[in-house]
């Protein structure tokens, strides 16, 4: 569904991502582990089109995207709920799941997928009317992939699901993640909580300083010793 080929991308003189390339088959979750400042983030913006690579190439359903831009590649059925959440805090829970669908043609089929989003999530149907920026942070992580949803997305892009969130409620968005995958969306994982990460993925990625450094079936990488010391506290 979605390749990366040999993609070099920067930050200026800063060499982010080195000859790094990945495959998603579509329905999979594939999750993408690593350290802080190891590239996830930025391979999440080289798909999402809010960074060109200097050297690779993206395809999405057999089309090169390398070039496209954001909207074009939003409008083709990828779509990010980025770290931190970033949800409009002075917006309505409701607005909030709005403006995700903003950019969609089929119009008539958005009421259906309210139904939908408040059927995995809710809490979010119980606070509709409630100003977003006073939802607790496992609230807003929740409205935050709703809204992505809402996008009606082929391909779904979580960047730090989990990131500040109590145990229970990292378990409580893990298990929704499966779910929504069960409906057919693609995922993209993107997770520094690498059991949580490696129990829902079918396959992953280890990234080091902008390069893949390990690749395989998520349960064969999750029985890795260098995994395990790294990501696992040796467990």
């Amino acid at each position: 569904m979605l390749k990366l080929e040999s993609v070099n991308a920067y930050y200026g003189y800063i060499h982010a991502l080195k000859d790094f390339s990945i495959e998603i088959p579509q329905g999979s979750i594939v999750s993408l582990l690593g350290a802080n400042g190891a590239g996830k983030t930025t391979a999440l913006k080289v798909i999402s089109g809010l960074l060109k690579p200097k050297t690779g190439k993206v395809l999405f359903e057999d089309k090169y995207i390398t070039s496209y831009a954001v909207e074009e590649i939003v409008a083709r059925g990828i779509v990010q709920a980025p770290e931190g959440r970033q949800i409009f805090p002075e917006f309505t829970v409701y607005e909030n799941l709005k403006a995700g669908a903003y950019s969609r043609k089929d119009k008539k089929n958005i009421s259906s997928d309210f139904d939908m989003v408040y059927e995995y999530f809710p809490v979010l149907s119980q606070r509709k009317e409630q100003i977003a920026g006073t939802l607790s942070g496992g609230e807003q992580q929740m409205l935050a992939i709703a809204r992505a949803l809402m996008a009606k997305p082929k391909l779904l892009l979580l960047d730090e699901p989990s990131l500040g969130l109590a145990p229970l409620i990292v378990k409580e968005i893990f298990e929704i993640v499966k779910t929504i995958n069960k409906v057919g969306i693609t995922i993209l994982l993107v997770e520094q909580n690498a059991y949580q990460a490696l129990s829902v993925a079918d396959y992953a990625y280890v990234l080091e300083t902008g390069r893949v450094t390990l690749e395989g079936e998520a349960k064969t990488i999750r029985d890795d010793e260098r995994v395990k010391m790294a990501y696992l506290g040796g467990h």
